[in-house]
């Protein structure tokens, strides 16, 4: 009887040991979305997407017919940025964005590592100059963290989700600026994206 407990937790142990669930943030998923949002907003042209790649190793061909350990995921995670609210927000922003373009150019302002746009250098502005900007500036951060909750409620993702978001948004908004605009790095410091 006892060989047969043993053989019955040997099988046990070996199926547990062959599959494994990820249970986490889909950063990869939001990364997508951010990256979409910001070309549409900075009028960008979308890339098609592309077809998935076939198995390359053996052990990859194996796996596509059931056999042999595979990580299981919960489910295709797709981040909803659809919603009537979001769509509206990111109208808004690609008005935003353009009355901003001429201030981006001539460096007075920068994109933040919180994903967030501020005033660096107004030396070269006149009176009027600066108190648009100011107003534009003001503007475009209460519609980027509006964005950034409307996501974050669409896709349930809880109060601690915001700052994951706002994060990955810094991250596309710096890397999506053109050459010669300024951006902050994650430590604080201000550049000049080459």
């Amino acid at each position: 009887m006892r060989r047969w407990h043993v053989f019955n937790l040997f099988w046990i142990v070996l199926v547990a040991s062959c599959v494994t669930v990820n249970v986490y943030f889909p950063a990869g998923a939001v990364q997508k979305a951010a990256d979409q949002i910001v070309d549409d907003v900075q009028g960008k042209e979308q890339k098609p997407a592309t077809k998935p790649e076939a198995p390359s190793s053996f052990l990859e061909r194996i796996r596509t017919f059931g056999i042999g350990p595979r990580e299981a995921y919960a489910a295709e995670i797709n981040v909803d940025v659809s919603t009537p609210a979001i769509r509206a927000l990111r109208a808004q922003m690609k008005e935003t964005f353009q009355a901003l373009k001429p201030f981006y150019e001539r460096g007075a302002v920068g994109e933040t590592n919180l994903g967030l746009v501020d005033i660096r250098d107004t030396g070269s502005l006149s009176l009027k100059e600066k108190a648009d900007l100011k107003r534009l500036v003001d503007q475009k951060n209460k519609e980027r963290m509006s964005l950034y909750n409307e996501i974050v409620t669409a896709n349930k993702f809880g109060p601690e989700g915001l700052s994951q978001v706002q994060k990955i948004f810094a991250n596309s908004w710096r890397s999506k600026s053109p050459a010669g605009r300024w951006v902050q790095g994650d430590g604080g410091a201000w550049e000049k994206k080459k």
